[in-house]
């Protein structure tokens, strides 16, 4: 047994750790199933030093998933340090195939998702009182944010309340533009920026955005189903526009028609729905530009250049 197999065993306090030869995981993380004294857990491992901030966010965003109660999540058990470097994070094992026969399904949940937080709202303007049910991401949010950083990949994202969606998308932008200019010595998204970022209130002309709990980071990779109904996992949450949600569904792959048929069928789409959408792709470009070079760089600057001019 590894040491990292022994760490586990005394912070779950199992006797029994017996991994179940089934692996997963990505670009950012590996992982591992294993049967306990408590039922089948899966593990995802990381050594970076910031593995134990990305892994207590994302810990908290399928806490907040899981209590919405819309779309089912595997539910996170415990983030566990690892005094050699890195951490764990060890949640419900799920058995599940790629998303096929449930994508409708998922986009009807999705969109339920998305509209919880206002249903909330509705129930305490009509009680007079806070709506509490079990568990403390369960009441009603006003602002756009989360209450701790989440990472989309291994990027933190700063999620500190604000009260404007606008303000809330710049700030995310700025980050990543300012990550580039320190990391790559890259200023080239700067002009484009400055230009585009006095725009962005026209693109949300006449919208009343109510924030919407998110997942972050629903790409077809993060979707899968079971034999009873679809499972999103490795969320990246925080409360923000319900469209966000969708640019990178459609990004890498994405998910099929039937998916955003259903999905609209809820939520219908608002006038400026695709300009938005090459906006909140661009967003990921940029993630992806920081996280692994300048391969995603052109796509990124043509997006700003695309918006910065028809909203010039």
């Amino acid at each position: 047994m590894s040491s990292l197999e022994k760490l586990l065993k005394q912070e779950l306090g199992t006797a029994n750790l017996h991994s179940t030869g089934q692996s997963g995981g990505g670009c950012i993380n590996e992982g591992s199933a294993y049967d306990t004294d408590h039922g089948t857990i899966f593990v995802k491992f990381n050594s970076k030093a910031q593995a134990l901030r990305m892994f207590q966010g994302e810990f908290e965003s399928l806490t907040a998933l899981s209590q919405a109660d819309q779309v089912k999540v595997p539910k996170p058990i415990k983030v566990i340090s690892n005094p050699q470097g890195g951490a764990m994070l060890v949640m419900e094992y799920i058995p599940m195939t790629g998303l096929s026969k449930y994508a409708a399904k998922l986009g009807e949940q999705m969109a339920r998702l998305h509209l919880h937080n206002a249903e909330l709202c509705a129930k305490e303007t009509a009680t007079q009182q806070s709506v509490h049910f079990q568990g403390r991401y369960s009441s009603h949010v006003n602002q756009f944010g989360f209450p701790v950083t989440t990472c989309c990949g291994y990027l933190p994202q700063e999620n500190d309340f604000m009260d404007l969606w606008v303000d809330f998308f710049a700030r995310k932008i700025e980050q990543h533009v300012k990550m580039a200019e320190e990391k790559y010595n890259d200023r080239d998204a700067r002009p484009l920026w400055s230009a585009l970022v006095l725009k962005l209130p026209k693109m949300f002309h006449d919208l009343d955005i109510q924030p919407a709990l998110l997942h972050g980071d629903l790409w077809g990779g993060n979707a899968g189903e079971t034999t009873e109904g679809p499972v999103i996992f490795d969320p990246a949450s925080f409360y923000g526009h319900s469209e966000y949600d969708l640019a990178i569904s459609k990004m890498f792959g994405g998910f099929g028609q039937t998916y955003f048929r259903s999905y609209h069928s809820i939520l219908p789409q608002q006038l400026g729905f695709d300009d938005r959408q090459d906006l909140y792709m661009m967003f990921h470009y940029f993630n992806h530009w920081n996280h692994f070079g300048g391969g995603y760089k052109a796509s990124t600057l043509r997006l700003l250049q695309t918006l910065a001019k028809k909203y010039s």
